[in-house]
């Protein structure tokens, strides 16, 4: 099987790029990030062509998450336990999907981004992964065998070598020593971030801003991770990053990151 995490910056500006992207891939689950639509406006259609089931949760413009597979969808699950909630008057955001696929529990997640350390939506995306630790970690207490995958845009860089400039980044989110322990805490529960594992490279990003020419400056970060239990993570053979999803016409300022996962 091949798992597949993109953070997408609008699926309807993009829909075009994604379905091109998994006829030319072969891919069989597609974990989708900042879908930015209603669940009603979501352009399944161009999927469904493909043979491909959709899953979503979205609620306005902003966040997001989808699932695509050709392998099937099962127990589709809006937020994980515990989720936190933002906002006055306070609700779930569109963050978090999971879904049964070819026997794997895919969790597409986008980690809220924190804005800046002073921030209360930086203690937001501190609780929010401490409570998603929690959660997975509770998935494998419940079963050591469990298939799991958490995927998505973490909107953290966890080495110095995952940005381009650490000095750059020198008081900033994304960097900060707690959300690096907030991340790492998920390997604590069990789990490895297994495309590092496959793509151990320093300085191999998987954003690049729009701005400043950041893409052809080759000024990036690594920020879209793949987290899995030991039994799935035994399965993962290889990862690749679609750089070349970067270029073109309008396209998202993140790429795909792939997984290879052996039968």
């Amino acid at each position: 099987m091949r798992l597949a995490t993109w953070n997408i910056n609008s699926i309807r500006a993009r829909a075009d790029r994604a379905v091109a992207f998994l006829e030319r891939t072969g891919v069989d689950v597609l974990a989708l990030q900042e879908t930015k639509c209603k669940d009603e406006q979501f352009p399944r259609e161009g999927f469904e062509a493909l043979g491909y089931e959709v899953a979503t949760t979205g609620f306005s413009q902003w966040n997001g998450v989808a699932i695509i597979s050709k392998v099937g969808i099962e127990d589709v699950e809006v937020g994980f336990p515990g989720m936190p909630t933002w906002g006055d008057p306070a609700a779930a955001e569109a963050r978090a999907l999971g879904a049964t696929c070819g026997g794997v529990r895919v969790w597409s997640l986008y980690v809220p981004n924190g804005r800046e350390l002073e921030d209360p939506h930086y203690a937001y995306k501190l609780d929010w992964l401490g409570r998603l630790r929690d959660a997975a970690k509770g998935w494998l207490d419940d079963d050591a065998d469990a298939q799991v995958a958490l995927v998505g845009d973490w909107n953290i860089a966890p080495l110095d070598t995952d940005v381009w400039d650490i000095g750059f980044f020198a008081g900033r989110t994304h960097v900060s020593p707690a959300e690096r322990e907030a991340f790492t805490a998920i390997a604590g529960a069990g789990y490895t971030e297994v495309s590092r594992v496959h793509l151990p490279a320093e300085h191999t990003y998987t954003y690049w801003d729009y701005q400043q020419l950041r893409f052809p400056r080759n000024e990036g970060m690594r920020i879209d991770l793949t987290y899995a239990t030991p039994a799935l993570a035994a399965r993962v053979t290889g990862a690749t990053i679609e750089r070349n999803e970067r270029k073109g016409k309008a396209p998202s300022d993140h790429v795909p990151v792939v997984l290879e996962i052996a039968g």
